[in-house]
């Protein structure tokens, strides 16, 4: 049985959790470590640390938060944030992180895509995309880069084909139009996305309410559904998220 997956995801910044709307205007969260360990009791499937900085200001994503993960956590993470190098994501497995995301090294460099499948296997590399529509264009976004702060002329859904061809085992999508606002994923991207590709994709930003979960796999054709400050703050817990979208006949384990 294949269980649609719930995952909080955990910004970090300087070590710390944020949270902002629409990419920018960050509040401090709390320990990113005790974070996950707490969701990970609540039945989350994976977690997230993304460190959000780490690419703009051109330093390696924390190794030490990595290890304390493997020390407290007993479901997969994955961390995503200044991977230039196969030496760096070696660093981090080691560490413990079970996936790797990358994002703008990707889009700078696609055969570093190829290079990491093969060196640690097809299911432990993740392609993060960070999207955005084009104004006057419903069907069309684009991908953005540096913590998505720079934007290119490459196209979202082309690009996702081309990732899974270069060996990407999964696709982290981000709508940052609806990062934050809480007004549910862009299903038409998430979809358009889901029906180009043959890899599991996670629908991400956008959640504001519980049947925003159900509506990423129901419509979106989403894999995985991501969320953060619905979590964050208390508004909704993963265990009551998973039994509503076990109520609407989606999968999902609830052990």
């Amino acid at each position: 049985m294949s269980f649609k997956r719930v995952i909080p995801c955990l910004d970090v910044k300087e070590g710390r959790v944020v949270k902002g709307v629409n990419f920018v205007n960050m509040r401090d969260v709390g320990d990113p470590v005790e974070l996950a360990a707490f969701y990970a009791e609540e039945g989350a499937d994976e977690v997230v640390f993304l460190d959000i900085t780490a690419t703009i200001e051109n330093r390696p994503t924390v190794i030490k938060m990595a290890s304390r993960a493997s020390q407290q956590l007993n479901i997969p993470y994955i961390v995503g944030g200044g991977f230039k190098e196969l030496s760096d994501m070696r660093s981090m497995i080691t560490a413990g992180a079970d996936k790797i995301s990358i994002g703008t090294a990707a889009v700078r460099s696609p055969e570093l895509i190829t290079a990491a499948s093969d060196a640690f296997g097809k299911k432990s590399i993740i392609c993060a995309v960070d999207a955005k529509q084009v104004k006057g264009a419903g069907d069309k976004w684009l991908v953005y880069i540096n913590g998505g702060q720079l934007a290119t002329d490459i196209d979202v859904v082309a690009w996702a084909q081309e990732v899974e061809r270069r060996g990407a085992g999964e696709i982290l999508l981000t709508s940052m139009d609806r990062d934050g606002a809480k007004d549910g994923f862009d299903l038409a991207l998430t979809r358009a996305v889901a029906r180009a590709v043959n890899i599991p994709v996670t629908a991400s930003g956008g959640v504001g309410k519980i049947e925003h979960f159900a509506e990423g796999i129901l419509e979106g054709e989403a894999d995985a559904v991501l969320a953060a400050s619905v979590f964050h703050f208390g508004e909704l817990t993963i265990r009551e998220v998973k039994q509503y979208m076990k109520s609407q006949g989606i999968e999902v384990n609830l052990d």
